[in-house]
């Protein structure tokens, strides 16, 4: 099937989902497979639509009205920068783009930027990569929803300035890719397993966030299956770090909101802190 449109979520029903509608466009049907698992692993957003050209991909987005589009650059009949180009002549909010492309030329990435990309992600990515710049857009979205109708200078400079990425906030003596490590990790040990965890090429990761076993402490996770908890030792084992280490970066994946704590208490000592996945 070329292009497929998901009937679970919709604008203005009656129900709370207020889920960014995401419509994924590429060509490759593996790739696509993997970028649907790792986006409905986010708790803020659902597919509502896939497109294997640049047709389909501007007809489902007049009809679906997504809130973002994960756009491939190097489709089959209409390249994905004359797609991005079309999807701002529709009428409407303009929908947010992220671009997920093997395209590495400069000129590409300047016209992207120019037609108003949020983000540029090159294949081969990390599905942690993807997760930042997911939470991204919705912070940036939750700043333009709550943003006055006039703007000082002040406010304008951050709404154009945008979130800060999850690396620009690290404390000192963490590294962005030490901290992919463990969170990609974390989400291994509690089953949401992401294989080699790079999107981009086919049969890397699978789909994630359904059904982990089930294990002791777990809590419900996507599929009505069990996440399964970590503790630093076992998170500090699977990456081959300190155990030190290990709770330094899964306490700041707290701090961010990707990750939660909960203490389980033994019959004696201290209690021991399990992570899962946020």
């Amino acid at each position: 099937m070329i292009a497929r449109a998901s009937s679970a979520v919709g604008h203005g029903t009656g129900g709370a989902d207020n889920r960014a509608r995401t419509l994924i466009v590429e060509d490759d049907p593996a790739v696509a497979v993997v970028h649907r698992g790792f986006v409905e692993s986010h708790p803020r957003f659902v597919v509502v639509g896939e497109a294997r050209n640049g047709a389909d991909a501007l007809r489902l987005a007049s009809a679906l009205r997504p809130d973002l589009v994960l756009l491939d650059l190097h489709l089959p009949d209409i390249g994905g920068l004359d797609v991005l180009q079309r999807l701002r002549l529709l009428p409407g909010p303009p929908v947010d783009v992220v671009a997920t492309t093997a395209a590495r030329e400069l000129d590409s990435v300047r016209q992207a930027m120019a037609g108003g990309v949020l983000a540029y992600l090159v294949k081969p990515f990390t599905s942690a990569a993807l997760r930042e710049r997911l939470d991204e857009v919705w912070q940036r979205r939750e700043d333009l929803r709550r943003a006055q109708d006039t703007l000082d200078q002040e406010e304008v400079d951050q709404l154009l300035a945008g979130p800060r990425s999850a690396t620009d906030r690290l404390p000192k003596g963490l590294s962005g890719r030490s901290r992919d490590l463990v969170r990609e990790a974390l989400a291994r040990l509690c089953g949401l397993d992401t294989g080699s965890g790079v999107l981009g090429e086919p049969g890397a990761g699978g789909s994630a966030g359904a059904g982990g076993a089930a294990g002791a402490g777990g809590a419900a996770g996507a599929g009505g299956a069990a996440v399964r908890d970590a503790s630093a030792a076992e998170v500090a084992e699977a990456v081959g770090m300190s155990r030190v280490s290990a709770r330094r970066y899964l306490e700041h994946l707290v701090t961010e909101g990707y990750a939660q704590v909960t203490p389980r208490y033994g019959a004696t000592g201290r209690p021991e802190n399990r992570y899962r996945p946020a």
